[in-house]
């Protein structure tokens, strides 16, 4: 059977539409994952630009969290006639000592997800590929000859670290100087005892390694500089491998924080079956969904996000006591970790769509055991064991979650373990709970709101300025509030479950109030604000979708045509919905610039892959036959996956044309929403 396959012809060309917007598009990516929340990432061209790229992000216990380990390799071949040429763009790590800059990267491509390079020099076709054995904090890049004349080439290879958390400043200091040991071909690289070793080994024909101590002192990290951050860092090397690389003899470099006994466990060539091996499962098991390459390639692309945390070293222990395991969802790739409300809208496309039904389900039960006052954790801080809690959203997003874990896998078990956390989370709610989060007892409507706090979706912050407070009666938070009472009062009669809370009659007050409150008639929608610190917001932003698109929708079905057709015209396009109309005086075009200026335009016209959903559950349910027009609306995601992170999706877009992918290169409810969709307007 072919491989899955994803290829860029000319890896370096870019689009020229960009230039329309005045700047050269981001350069594109590739990301590997370990399945611990640890990865591999650069560019495709070799340039390191944000402090995120390595080729070894080791993912830790608390409190190390995920720390850079090998950032990066340069790659050098001399060729039988003695001529040496660089692979790679490496103008910004070499400097001036590079002196061969000739174009010699001639395709890119990813094999069941995972990259390729393919380089021409002197009549010899190489490739090289970066994988990581799942679970593990290691990585092997491998390089062979699949073509070429007559003799061998002498590969070089000069690694440069910089030990420090992922997310610390690129000028971080370490804590002692890199020391350097060696027994036969095994090297360890140490900074102190309080930092895990870098353990390499270079296997292939009469590897060495010449100890040749540099550093590079300014290297420049031009992502980091436009987003407003320190931007010049230092690299230091330890020396150089060499090993004579033909067709008959390939060479692997390995790099890792595990013992040597688990890095000797499995040879380059073992280690890429296995990894192939279970990426084929993976596609099995997702059956129809993967019987096509867009939706098989965004089956891989979500098995990035779902990971066995290696921080909580408790959490695991109590989960595996009971006979359970203890996955969790990366929103984002890099600098997010789990996220509550990332993670319950994700669940379905991550797991269920992908027929993960197992992993859904230990998600769901661990969540539960969160629980505090009403509230699952909005996130769990980098290298944190304990969560934070400041969300109005991510407990209801729960409900749903479970809703449609249980109708897809019919698992009761779990319903019936998860009934008194939901009921415990509704009476939260209904007495009051943290962060202002109640009913009002006038209308039956859900509040939310405390100063100094981001508590929906909608949660750009920059120092102690709330960019979109959204305090009130926040419309898709009341959606999703009824939405959870009628599941509830469903499961508790299903169940014969007593409580003393009227559910029934909680859910039709909602109701009520909702229809008679939120609609704007003057702009034929809804209000996305009730109540608000300034009256009522007419702003038209995606959020009112949810009071259509959700398992009970609480939006009167005579005004679902108007809403969505407003959202339509005003919100959609090629690549989900706006965050806010572009006639709003506060919308924003271009999400770019220092962090205070990205968060202004975070949420004021930005548009979101993920909202692709729950727009076309809402078209859906107004036009249920129309699955072929439903699918039109993912078109644009197909151009998307062969620009900024190759095969994966990104967080955010441009307001406007080009619709510039931004923000996280990967982000897990993107990838969701977007396979859920193409999964759900199959025809």
């Amino acid at each position: 059977m072919a491989l899955l396959t994803r290829r860029i012809d000319h890896p370096r060309d870019r689009e020229q539409e960009a230039a329309e917007a005045g700047e050269r598009p981001p350069r594109r990516e590739w990301l590997v994952t370990n399945g611990l929340g640890g990865y591999s990432c650069g560019t495709v061209a070799g340039v390191i630009t944000r402090r995120y790229h390595g080729l070894l992000v080791a993912a830790l216990p608390a409190p190390l969290g995920r720390y850079v380990m090998l950032n990066h390799l340069l790659e050098r071949v001399r060729l039988p006639n003695r001529q040496v040429v660089w692979l790679g763009d490496e103008d910004e790590v070499a400097g001036p000592n590079v002196v061969d800059r000739e174009e010699h990267l001639v395709e890119f491509r990813l094999e069941l997800g995972l990259p390729v390079w393919v380089y021409r020099v002197g009549g010899f076709t190489i490739e090289k590929r970066v994988m990581m054995p799942h679970t593990q904090n290691t990585v092997h890049v491998t390089y062979n000859v699949t073509q070429g004349g007559d003799g061998s080439l002498r590969l070089a290879l000069r690694p440069s670290v910089h030990f420090r958390q992922h997310e610390a400043a690129v000028d971080e200091s370490i804590p002692q100087a890199y020391s350097v040991t060696a027994t036969a071909n095994r090297y360890e690289v140490s900074a102190g005892p309080n930092l895990p070793r870098l353990r390499m080994t270079l296997n292939g024909d009469r590897a060495t390694l010449t100890l040749d101590e540099r550093g590079a002192p300014h290297v420049p990290y031009k992502m980091e500089e436009s987003r407003g951050y320190r931007w010049i860092g230092s690299l230091w090397s330890p020396g150089y491998f060499r090993a004579e690389l033909s067709t008959d003899h390939p060479v692997t470099l390995i790099a890792s924080t595990e013992s040597w006994e688990t890095i000797d466990a499995l040879t380059a060539d073992a280690a890429l079956a296995a990894e192939r091996e279970r990426r084929v499962r993976l596609l099995d098991i997702a059956a129809s969904v993967a019987s096509d390459d867009f939706g098989a390639e965004l089956v891989l692309a979500a098995d990035q996000f779902v990971i066995r945390p290696a921080v909580r070293a408790k959490e695991s222990a109590r989960a595996r006591a009971a006979g359970d395991d203890v996955p969790t969802v990366i929103a984002g790739y890099h600098w997010f970790t789990d996220w509550g409300r990332d993670t319950m809208i994700s669940l379905e496309g991550l797991t269920l769509t992908t027929r993960r039904y197992r992993e859904g389900g230990y998600i769901l039960r661990t969540f539960g055991q969160y629980v505090r006052d009403g509230l699952i954790p909005n996130m769990f801080p980098e290298g944190d064991r304990e969560g934070l809690y400041h969300t109005a959203d991510a407990t209801l997003w729960y409900f749903h979650a479970v809703e449609r874990y249980t109708q897809i896998t019919r698992d009761d078990e779990t319903l019936r373990a998860l009934l008194p956390v939901v009921l415990d989370i509704v009476e939260h709610h209904l007495k009051a709970t943290r962060f202002n989060i109640h009913v009002d007892p006038a209308d039956g409507l859900l509040v939310q709101g405390a100063e100094g706090y981001q508590l929906t979706w909608m949660d750009a912050k920059v120092d102690d300025w709330v960019v979109t407070p959204r305090r009130g009666k926040a419309v898709e938070i009341n959606a999703l509030w009824y939405n959870a009472l009628c599941l509830l009062d469903t499961w508790t009669k299903r169940y014969g479950v007593r409580h003393g809370v009227e559910l029934a009659e909680h859910a039709r007050r909602a109701r009520e109030a909702f229809n008679k409150r939120f609609w704007y008639s003057e702009g034929g929608y809804l209000y996305d604000v009730i109540d608000g610190e300034h009256g009522d917001d007419p702003a038209c932003r995606p959020n009112q979708v949810f009071a259509i698109s959700l398992e009970h929708p609480v939006l009167d079905r005579s005004r679902w045509e108007a809403v969505i057709g407003v959202v339509g015209d005003k919100l959609l396009t090629p690549v989900g919905l706006r965050s806010l109309s572009p006639d709003h005086p506060d919308y924003k075009s271009r999400y770019y610039g220092d962090l205070r200026s990205r968060d202004a335009a975070y949420h004021q016209g930005t548009v979101w892959a993920w909202l692709i959903g729950p727009f076309i559950d809402a078209w859906l349910k107004i036009h249920p036959d129309d699955r072929t027009g439903a699918r039109r609306f993912l078109d644009g995601f197909h151009h998307h996956q062969n620009e900024a992170c190759v095969g994966q999706i990104s967080e955010i877009f441009d307001a406007d044309p080009p619709f510039l992918p931004r923000g996280c290169v990967a982000q897990a409810w993107s990838v969701a929403e977007v396979l859920r969709s193409w999964d759900k307007t199959r025809s």
